[in-house]
């Protein structure tokens, strides 16, 4: 088995981001199976083409693509992209849809083929805080995490794909009073959890609930 992982770049007044960092330090293999670590820029329609392209040529069973949610404290499964494209902040090049589809041919909305709800329990049996999120944004990460659930649609009916949103770290919320962080090996280790529960229950449907996740 073949996992696509990828993490975006910095972006906006940041100079690290979480998510290339924790990519970068996922264990080559989780449970046996092949992890492909992907760098991906935070940039409208070029993340997408960047993703397509590693697709083509691993031929991954799943991907998983990793982005920085400031604010929440929790790793967090993601259920739902949308197709919609409203960035609070410019992309990285420069650029600031608003109220535009992603895909005018797409659905208006994909549910994830990831067992979102194993991921957070494996999350939270490995000590750290997890929660099923029912929203992905806005911004670039619901864009990846649609565009390539329309890749899916469109092209690659086999693969397997979903998104989960990781905390600040400690060094970026220095200048953001009362933000929640968490430190980057936790972080690591939360991924790997998670990754770790795609595998075991690949086959499989998910499990029916995660205790104490409010419903």
């Amino acid at each position: 088995m073949k996992i696509l992982v990828t993490g975006f770049d910095p972006f906006g007044s940041d100079k690290i981001n979480p998510a290339i960092e924790a990519v970068k330090r996922l264990p080559a293999t989780i449970k046996g199976a092949k992890i492909i670590k992907l760098e991906i820029p935070t940039v409208f329609n070029k993340s997408a083409q960047v993703v397509h392209q590693a697709i083509v040529k691993e031929q991954p069973d799943y991907v998983l693509n990793v982005g920085q949610a400031g604010g929440r404290s929790a790793l967090t499964p993601e259920r739902v992209a949308i197709n919609i494209n409203d960035g609070r902040i410019p992309d990285n090049d420069g650029y600031q849809p608003l109220d535009e589809p992603i895909q005018p041919d797409g659905d208006t909305a994909y549910i994830t083929q990831l067992p979102i709800k194993a991921m957070a329990k494996a999350i939270r049996t490995a000590g750290l805080p997890a929660i099923v999120s029912n929203t992905a944004g806005t911004y670039v990460c619901n864009h990846i995490f649609y565009q390539v659930q329309y890749m899916r649609a469109k092209e690659f009916p086999k693969l397997k794909a979903g998104f989960i949103h990781i905390p600040f770290l400690p060094e970026q919320v220095i200048t953001r009073p009362n933000q929640p962080s968490m430190a980057l090996a936790d972080i690591v280790k939360g991924l790997t959890a998670a990754i770790g529960a795609i595998v075991e229950r690949d086959g499989q449907s998910d499990i029916k609930a995660v205790e104490g996740q409010n419903h």
